[in-house]
């Protein structure tokens, strides 16, 4: 071996050592003992040198590590991964709830990028992407290959930019060319409107650290409008967000009790959520629509409300996202993207790759073409090295009459899940007035 490619492989032995041991001293003291693999270590070097050496061409260091690095936490799950010092950046331009873009919470899947679900109100949603449509072409770049995060910057993008994703759908014969104009995307997370007089509807589109102000502040608007003898919260195709916005969402509708609770390896990752006194209703009826794109956050919503008693969930079942991921800053401006726990209903149910499923389930056959997730072909147990469930049971009159009628047969026209549910808490509303009188 020549004499710098020699030190160049002591100089990484070095490093992977260095960390192993700051590993050691920063997690591993918080668990218990584990020794370092040193067999592996020398392999991983041996790996390092062989390509310095004798690959076709030369290759950089850094590009060398980075990409081990990002094959180590692939290979964990498919929720986690390393974010390079720009990937981070986007990453934290996404979160601010704008930024330049389609609209598409994705996953990957066998090498591919899988619509989890397209953001109301965004060029994608108006496109008319589905969820559990497999992207295998970017422009004239194949996906396959690509990690997600190469993957989603390249659907990011100066606004008023064009895009062409190459699609395959279940069902079509042939790939769907869809061109996308990109456009800054501002994420409003609470959308709400009254549906018939004493009827409200507020819909969560993702969970923000603002949603649960946005949602007290929603019904509070509707019951300015008409007391509210019933609602309905829309959680279909939300993908999830931040633990804390499901959190508060929950505790506005329950007086007590457990939320959610998280389990990890680390104290740091294991939590209980309690709720606090109050209930934004006053308890009054709740129905909750979830389908396959309802994933993480949503389904601790539905999840809490089922083992509460507190809503009627209805639709078709989740998506079964039930890990958390945190993001954990590197001393380089990096960041790593890692599940730390499993979150469990106040029941102790996992819903991991399971999902939630509703009290009143809808035959797909039902649900018109608006309803994106129709075919509920595709959710967290169909990902490729997903965690499992530790149950181990992964599944599977007047002028306003005649404005209320019209409302009610434009729903039924459109979306006949919420036509179903607001049919229900008319229902709900008569039986809790019947027991009261």
């Amino acid at each position: 071996m020549p004499n710098n490619m020699r030190k160049s492989t002591y100089f990484l032995v070095g490093i992977v050592l260095g960390l192993s041991l700051a590993i050691g001293h920063s997690v591993y003291a918080l668990k218990d003992k584990q020794d370092i693999p040193f067999e592996e270590l020398q392999a991983f070097t041996e790996v390092f040198s062989r390509i310095k050496s004798d690959y076709v061409e030369s290759v950089d260091d850094k590009q060398l590590i980075e990409d081990a690095i990002k094959g180590m936490l692939n290979g964990l799950d498919p929720h986690s991964s390393y974010l390079n010092t720009s990937e981070f950046s986007e990453l934290k331009i996404g979160t601010t709830g704008q930024f330049g873009g389609l609209g598409i919470e994705v996953g990957m899947e066998n090498g591919f990028v899988k619509v989890i679900s397209p953001i109301d109100d965004t060029p994608a949603a108006r496109a008319g992407i589905q969820a559990s449509d497999l992207i295998i072409k970017l422009d004239d770049k194949p996906v396959k290959g690509m990690t997600l995060n190469e993957a989603v910057k390249l659907m990011r993008g100066k606004p008023n930019t064009d895009i062409v994703l190459t699609i395959i759908r279940d069902g079509e014969s042939k790939p769907l060319i869809i061109t996308l104009t990109r456009e800054i995307i501002r994420v409003k997370s609470v959308k709400n409107r009254m549906l018939e007089p004493g009827y409200g509807y507020v819909r969560i589109t993702n969970f923000q650290s603002r949603t649960t102000t946005d949602l007290l502040k929603a019904i509070s608007d509707l019951q300015k409008q008409d007391k509210l003898e019933g609602l309905i919260l829309d959680l279909r195709n939300n993908p999830g967000g931040v633990l804390n916005g499901a959190v508060g969402v929950s505790d506005a509708f329950i007086n007590d009790g457990l939320i959610v609770y998280t389990e990890g390896r680390i104290d740091d990752s294991s939590h209980r959520y309690l709720a606090t006194p109050g209930d934004s209703l006053n308890g009054a009826p709740l129905v909750i629509l979830i389908n396959g794109g309802s994933a993480s956050a949503s389904e601790i919503v539905a999840g809490a409300m089922q083992d509460h008693n507190r809503a009627i969930i209805m639709g078709t079942k989740s998506f079964g996202k039930g890990s958390v991921q945190t993001i954990q800053e590197l001393r380089n401006g990096s960041a790593v993207k890692l599940t730390t726990a499993r979150y469990f209903t106040p029941d102790g149910r996992s819903i991991q790759a399971k999902g939630i499923v509703p009290d009143i389930e809808l035959s797909t056959l039902s649900i018109t073409a608006k309803d994106s997730n129709r075919k509920e072909s595709f959710s967290e147990k169909d990902l490729q090295g997903r965690l499992s469930n530790p149950d181990g049971e992964d599944d599977t009159s007047s002028d306003a009459n005649k404005a209320d009628k019209k409302e009610s047969a434009t729903l039924a026209e459109t979306d006949f899940q919420l036509f179903e549910a607001l049919n229900l808490l008319k229902g709900l509303y008569i039986l809790n007035q019947f027991k009261s009188g």
